[in-house]
């Protein structure tokens, strides 16, 4: 069945991904799943989208939540996060995630952030969904870019944007998560990680799961994997993306790569490989 991962081990289990080659900064995902359950994973990107049906339970900074249809999604950037169907028919959704430079530099408008992750909104879940089905099915720019304006017009009044930023970000486990961005290839220890703060590795360890709602190394390896897609869209063979990205090998990053976004990363780089 076209669109659907070699790992998928039930037929209804598909995912596709798209960028869009006039909009760097922009990827597009269409899914239908229905007995997969994703590890805990990030994209980097706001995560806008709507659920077309059935629905999904997903943990997000440390809270269970269930998104339905006619409900939106508005995941802000570096949140790790699950997801698994709620029944059996499981849940089909539409996604655009846009890097938050590239969101700045479109409106001019800094700090975005979310407060809700999800939001019953059947009508803008409408018309969300039909814009990203818009822009997956048209090679035309100025199409797209119109297209883009609209969707952002659509989800801005569920949006935050200040000078200031949002809170969290200033707390001094941003320091970790930076530290852990710059030395994702490296080997890195909760000795080294807990001395960026001042404190013991216990009590690092303890203060980093209450903060961010996952271990230090849940969040390595969701920073490595997003490096990979990076590599993987830029062309990047395999074998090579797996050493660039700090994994030990093509199957570990196969097997990490499946688990977390639900497509093997040969088959990601087919779909979205400039």
């Amino acid at each position: 069945m076209q669109g659907v991962p070699e790992h998928f081990i039930d037929e209804r289990d598909r995912a596709q991904f798209r960028h869009l080659p006039q909009l760097p900064g922009v990827e597009l995902y269409h899914a239908h799943i229905s007995r997969y359950a994703f590890e805990p994973h990030t994209h980097e990107a706001f995560g806008i989208g709507a659920i077309d049906f059935g629905a999904e339970r997903f943990r997000y900074r440390g809270a269970q939540h269930v998104a339905a249809a006619d409900m939106l999604v508005l995941m802000n950037p570096d949140e790790l996060h699950t997801g698994e169907a709620v029944t059996d028919e499981g849940w089909r959704y539409r996604m655009i995630y846009l890097e938050p430079d590239f969101l700045e530099a479109l409106t001019g408008e800094r700090s975005w952030w979310f407060n809700e992750v999800v939001t019953h909104d059947p009508l803008r879940s409408r018309q969300i969904s039909h814009l990203i089905n818009g822009l997956w099915n048209t090679d035309d720019t100025l199409t797209q870019q119109g297209g883009l304006f609209n969707l952002v017009e659509t989800f801005r009044p569920y949006a935050r944007h200040s000078a200031s930023g949002p809170g969290e970000a200033l707390h001094r486990f941003a320091r970790v998560r930076d530290y852990l961005h710059d030395n994702y290839m490296n080997i890195v220890t909760l000795d080294e990680l807990a001395a960026v703060v001042s404190l013991s590795p216990y009590h690092f360890q303890r203060q980093f799961k209450a903060h961010f709602h996952v271990t230090p190394h849940q969040m390595l390896m969701a920073i490595r994997l997003w490096r990979a897609k990076q590599f993987l869209t830029q062309g990047m063979p395999a074998a090579q993306v797996a050493a660039a990205s700090g994994l030990t090998d093509q199957a570990h990053l196969t097997r990490a790569f499946a688990r977390r976004y639900g497509i093997t990363p040969v088959r990601y780089q087919k779909q979205v490989a400039r």
